[in-house]
């Protein structure tokens, strides 16, 4: 059955192919409340996302299902074999598919690469589990390995998860207002400046002056500023990067 997306500011005869996420892991599970809440949820309610979850272990050729055997050279931890991956792989690749690795050894994902990533119409994420997958695998099917942070997890599914929500964000339709996603932290090179609402007074602290003068100018230099001075303070790195 086919999915469509349809933007919500279109009008409705303007449809745009669903964009699909193959997740392949040993814990399909793992998934099932994280994308059935909040924004992932409602974006696929709406048609504009179609995820599909895929057990490594069904494309085992043996009657215990296993995937792992113990690496070349000894060492601690098993590795996935690369038959029932490669097979798993390619029971969901398309021609337009974008196949990713979650691995402490690949790039590290940024918002530019979740921008790159959202525009692609099918992105394949393959999990990484024990002490990773044999490196011909990686050789032969994988686009490219992105890393969440310079730190070790005990598998590849939050790796996923969090690739996933920071990518649909770029998705036309997902967020409620068009913009929010380019007003955001790093979509700038900085930090995001400070945000408050009602009520005007909270515990004896005012909202600035400049955000209730109704001066828009005023306003964008003065969020401008401040994500700057943030960003100088807390992350120094961004504008070294510019």
């Amino acid at each position: 059955m086919s999915v469509t997306r349809i933007d919500e500011d279109e009008e409705s005869s303007v449809k745009l192919p669903a964009t699909r996420i193959d997740i392949l892991s040993l814990f399909p599970e793992y998934f099932r409340g994280p994308f059935d809440e909040s924004m992932i949820m409602q974006a696929r309610k709406k048609g504009l996302l179609d995820i599909h979850l895929v057990n490594i272990r069904d494309f085992a050729d043996n009657k215990h299902r296993r995937v792992d055997d113990r690496p070349y050279g000894g060492g601690p931890g098993m590795v996935l074999m690369p038959d029932p991956v490669s097979k798993a792989i390619h029971s969901v690749k398309t021609s337009k598919a974008r196949v990713i690795y979650l691995s402490p050894q690949g790039k590290k994902l940024t918002a530019a690469k979740c921008r790159e990533l959202a525009a692609y119409s099918h992105l394949i994420l393959l999990c990484g589990h024990y002490e990773g997958i044999d490196q011909r695998v990686i050789d032969q099917e994988i686009d490219e390995e992105i890393s969440i942070g310079d730190y070790v997890l005990t598998n590849g599914c939050l790796a996923a998860i969090v690739l996933v929500d920071a990518c649909v964000r770029f998705i036309p339709g997902v967020l409620g207002h068009e913009l929010a996603a380019a007003e955001d932290s790093f979509e700038n090179g900085q930090l995001d400046c400070p945000h408050y609402t009602r009520p005007e007074v909270f515990n004896g602290q005012t909202v600035p002056a400049v955000l209730l003068s109704g001066d828009h100018q005023k306003i964008a230099l003065w969020r401008k500023t401040t994500a700057f001075k943030i960003t100088q303070q807390i992350r120094p790195d961004l504008l070294e990067n510019d």
